[in-house]
């Protein structure tokens, strides 16, 4: 009998029972799965993933998202199984999933191997903040939803829109303007980042340069770091803008007026999934960053 045709619950408490009381058995990623299996039922963690499942026409597919999953605005009337660092396992196994896919960021591990030994196959993709990363997900996706000629369909059309945006990009590229990227979620964690973060991929995308050297990952914002970057712009995601509660907030930041951003209240914002997610829209972010970039400098 396979998971997705147990029978009906008649509680959480019991599904759960009866799901780990199936933990002998193999995941079911290592069984054949039928191109467009009717009963497949996928659960995603990642915003990202989710907007690739709807672009591969998946999306009947899907039995719950995590709450990074905004977009398309569909996404936000499906089963949540909650922020993807913090999943609870009777949360996606109350949704009797097939398949879950995940990124880099899903957690805790505690909860994954819950999954795995519930019989579910679990898919952990790679974020690799590159555009060839974004592509490599499209395939794996195509894959395990049976969507392979969607997903080279996809690649495709992705790959002539991504040599648009960057030819037009390289064309003013010699500008490379010096831009600290702020994350956060509210005014008492202020996250700058340095190498290795998908803000840093975009930004040199984009000709710019990150202000901040010398470190990979997230650090906590120091008065002292932002006066040394001189940054040319601050960016931050609609969110972290909105934590703030106005441009005038972040101005306020200490060590910000000190710099040419501050002075010249060089303040810039986009969606989240869009500007970080590397998705589908990734030419889109790409041309909205670069002319957000370009209009700032221009402004000041």
């Amino acid at each position: 009998m396979s998971i997705a045709h147990l029978p009906a619950m008649p509680s959480r408490r019991e599904h759960l029972k009866q799901w780990l009381a199936l933990g002998a058995l193999p995941a079911i990623g290592w069984l054949p799965q039928p191109a467009h299996a009717a009963n497949r039922r996928l659960v995603c963690v990642g915003g990202a993933l989710t907007e690739i499942v709807y672009a591969l026409g998946a999306s009947a597919d899907l039995a719950g998202v995590d709450t990074t999953s905004l977009y398309p605005l569909a996404a936000q009337a499906l089963p949540s199984v909650g922020y993807a660092r913090t999943l609870s396992a009777e949360g996606i196994l109350a949704l009797a999933p097939s398949m879950v896919l995940a990124t880099e960021d899903a957690g805790p591990s505690s909860v994954l191997r819950q999954l795995e030994n519930a019989g579910i196959a679990v898919h952990i993709l790679a974020a690799n903040h590159q555009f060839e990363g974004l592509l490599q997900r499209i395939q794996k996706v195509g894959e395990l939803t049976g969507r392979v000629a969607e997903a080279s369909e996809l690649q495709a059309r992705l790959r002539n829109e991504w040599q648009g945006v960057r030819t037009s990009v390289e064309a003013h590229s010699a500008a490379s303007p010096r831009v600290l990227f702020i994350l956060s979620h509210s005014m008492s964690q202020i996250m700058v980042a340095g190498q290795e973060t998908s803000a840093d991929a975009m930004l040199r995308y984009a000709g710019a340069r990150n202000a901040m050297q010398g470190f990979t990952g997230f650090k906590p914002l120091t008065p002292e770091a932002v006066i040394a970057a001189q940054p040319d712009i601050i960016l931050l995601t609609d969110l972290g803008l909105k934590a703030a509660g106005s441009k005038a907030a972040i101005l306020k930041l200490p060590g910000v007026a000190q710099t040419p951003a501050g002075r010249k209240q060089r303040i810039v914002s986009m969606e989240t999934m869009l500007l970080l997610g590397f998705g589908p829209r990734l030419p889109l972010a790409l041309k909205e960053l670069d002319r957000s970039l370009q209009s700032a400098m221009q402004a000041g």
